[in-house]
């Protein structure tokens, strides 16, 4: 889904209220009960002041009636979610004005926002329930008695876990996007200016930037870490030219995208690294027809170099986070789901030629191309006039 802000500037300090009572329902009902969002909401107006807003909300989508439900009650739907989480942001002042969606997949949709000075960020929504949950059994593990908000809690997990990593990552100096704010199943992050590797048809130096890419893997490793997909998808490419020769051009790999990630000690890190590392090769011998003819790198040898010469354990960061074992095994378990989910579909063409592979992501990506316009090797984003001011009527 799209995520469309008009509907914001029309809705009352009611709207709100109620809009928030029917989240917190949702919390242990799949169809809130009218009675319960009035109760939760406690509008100064009673039940005719509720009624009024909830045909509000519903009539912009941002929940939804269900029309066979044994009980009057009304659902959250993503748009509802959308705008508490952007409600959020624009309180605290991370958010001011949201634009074109630049890039969407199976588990994100991928906004450029900007705050009141107009600097431009990146607003990350994380999607865990569009596609592979709407066929998931009820009876696997992490979904459990949460059949009624299932994906929002998901994607919630998702948002709070990438977001403790992106935050301690960036810490200790690793190439990562700086982490500004998270909200719900949304997270506010810097805005790069890279290309993703998966858009880059060639290099000067192939082997050079596999040797960063391999060393980003044995760093993390150091720290504890292992990314679960370090793919193309994942890994954007910055071009840095020398103040001194303007001629010259370092290539810088950023890395993004962690709600996967685990640690040096799970019980299937070994699988996890080896897998990476061979996404890396994949990768650059069918794009780059480059081969290294040093082999690995290996986990037994990584797993000897957690927390040596000083480096932080970064795996301990997400439990101090409040990110419970709990949590951490239930999104563990729906990240599996859709991973296996995307490789049976990759399986299905295996990579059949480069040009067809590109042509079809690029299709996923469904980028806005009158906003992005590639000049030379970069990509430009559109200006501040192109973005749309998020006017929230909070009743002062």
């Amino acid at each position: 889904m799209k995520l469309d802000t008009r509907a914001m500037r029309h809705l009352t300090a009611e709207d709100w209220r109620v809009l928030t009572a029917v989240e917190m329902g949702s919390k242990n009902h799949e169809i809130v009960p009218t009675p319960l969002i009035e109760k939760i909401a406690r509008l100064r107006g009673g039940s005719s002041g509720v009624h009024k807003s909830i045909a509000t909300l519903a009539k912009a989508g941002l929940i939804a009636r269900m029309k066979e439900a044994k009980y009057d009650g009304y659902r959250l739907t993503y748009g509802g979610l959308d705008y508490l989480a952007l409600h959020t942001h624009a309180a605290r002042k991370d958010v001011y004005s949201v634009g074109s969606r630049i890039g969407v997949g199976k588990e994100s949709d991928i906004m450029i926002v900007a705050d009141e000075k107009g600097k431009q960020k990146v607003l990350k929504i994380h999607r865990l329930g569009r596609i592979s949950f709407r066929t998931v059994k009820a009876n696997r593990d992490y979904l459990r008695n949460r059949s009624t908000g299932s994906w929002m809690y998901l994607s919630r997990l998702a948002a709070i876990k990438e977001f403790a990593f992106m935050k301690a990552l960036y810490e200790e100096g690793f190439p990562v996007p700086e982490p500004i704010a998270q909200s719900r199943h949304t997270i506010v992050m810097s805005l790069v200016d890279a290309l993703p590797m998966r858009q880059v048809s060639s290099v000067p130096d192939p082997a050079s930037l596999y040797a960063d890419l391999i060393a980003l893997i044995l760093r993390l490793a150091k720290h504890g870490l292992i990314h679960g997909d370090f793919n193309e998808f994942n890994i954007l490419i910055r071009e840095e030219k020398d103040a001194e020769d303007p001629s010259s051009i370092t290539l810088t790999p950023i890395i993004i995208d962690f709600p996967q990630m685990v640690s040096m000690d799970h019980p299937n890190a070994e699988m996890y690294f080896d897998r990476d590392v061979q996404c890396i090769k994949r990768f650059f011998e069918r794009r780059f027809h480059f081969v290294s003819t040093t082999p690995g790198p290996f986990y037994k040898d990584a797993k000897k170099t957690v927390g040596k010469d000083g480096a932080k354990r970064l795996d301990a960061a997400l439990e101090a986070s409040g990110f419970t074992k709990k949590m951490a095994k239930d999104l563990e378990a729906a990240i599996r789901e859709q991973q296996e989910s995307r490789n049976d579909e990759e399986d299905s063409d295996d990579y059949e030629e480069d040009s067809d592979k590109e042509k079809a992501s690029n299709e996923d990506t469904d980028v806005d191309d009158g906003r992005l316009q590639v000049i030379g090797d970069h990509v430009q984003l559109g200006t501040e006039g192109d973005l749309k001011k998020l006017t929230i009527n909070d009743g002062t």
